[in-house]
């Protein structure tokens, strides 16, 4: 049951990298960044920003979560794919050097499909034209703790990390406390306590350096809106914001993240890259149906992006 867990987590709650198949690691410190279909990617990073613009979504009055989610309908049926950051650890790459920056638009995680929709929007609200090279950097801003990529560290491993850092920076405002959220103190364990699921932590630096991001997070509680209280505060959740599932896995913050999502009747429901429907999708359930039916989950995180 652990061994699954862990697996479950490391698909679902770390912010793998976006290109399963990409080419070797570039040299540590060199910020380009690489995917396994370059001319597909980039069609599409120049199409949906040009879709954003012309649909009048890449504007200032807009919200940034709600042009997100035009471009999550435009990733949809997009195949998931897991486990892509690793592969560089994989491959005999050093986790204490600069960490490669993936990047692709052709596949995703659930962590990948968020942080990719809101870089396309953010480089769509630039008038330049639309460079993947401007993609990386807002990927890069929202992966890495204080938007610093340095080693294996520095990135956000934990959803609920990568929410409070956004929310400390500017990039998006926690939603918790104002929807009645409920602290969960719970400190989170779960990578030093599964170090075999995680090829990095093989290391004995990063092993004590991630064991020093987990206790500097003790004194951080997640907000969570309980899964009974969903239905209370549903109105009040918008298209495009960001939704984390908590878990009760002890050590464990969420298992899952995805954009709220209003349908044309106004049902609110979950477009995300799943792990077992293969691709990204909008729920045919509605979000209460959707948290309800998730097992040992506790509620969600919800948090709001912003136009930074």
């Amino acid at each position: 049951m652990l061994k699954a867990a862990a697996a479950s987590m490391a698909a679902l709650t770390l912010p793998a990298p976006l290109s399963a198949c990409g080419p070797e690691p570039r040299p540590a410190g060199q910020a380009a960044a690489s995917s396994s279909s370059p001319d597909e990617d980039r069609v599409r990073l120049t199409t949906w920003a040009a879709r954003l613009r012309t649909e009048q979504l890449a504007r200032g009055d807009v919200p940034t979560g709600r042009a997100a989610t035009r471009v999550g309908e435009l990733a949809v049926g997009t195949p998931y794919v897991a486990f892509t950051l690793e592969e560089y650890i994989r491959a005999g790459g050093d986790p204490t050097g600069i960490e490669p920056l993936y990047l692709s638009l052709t596949r995703f995680d659930c962590v990948s499909l968020v942080e990719s929709c809101l870089a396309v929007t953010r480089v769509a609200d630039d008038p330049a034209e639309p460079t993947w090279e401007r993609f990386g950097r807002e990927m890069e801003r929202m992966r890495y703790r204080g938007g610093e990529r340095r080693d294996y560290t520095s990135r956000l491993h934990y959803f609920s990390e990568w929410i409070s850092d956004g929310a400390r920076r500017g990039l998006l405002r926690d939603l918790g406390p104002e929807l009645g959220g409920v602290e969960d103190t719970r400190p989170l364990r779960f990578m030093t306590e599964h170090r075999a699921s995680y090829p990095a932590l093989a290391n004995d630096t990063v092993f004590e350096r991630i064991g020093a991001m987990e206790r500097s997070l003790d004194n951080q509680p997640r907000r969570v809106i309980p899964t009974s209280r969903i239905p209370e505060v549903s109105d009040r959740i918008d298209t495009g914001d960001v939704l984390a599932f908590a878990t009760a896995i002890p050590g464990l913050d969420v298992t899952h993240s995805a954009f709220a999502y209003r349908d044309a009747e106004g049902v609110l429901r979950v477009l995300h890259a799943p792990l077992s429907g293969g691709a990204v999708e909008v729920t045919s359930t509605t979000l209460p149906e959707y948290v309800a039916a998730i097992r040992r989950s506790t509620g969600i995180l919800v948090a709001r992006p912003l136009r930074a």
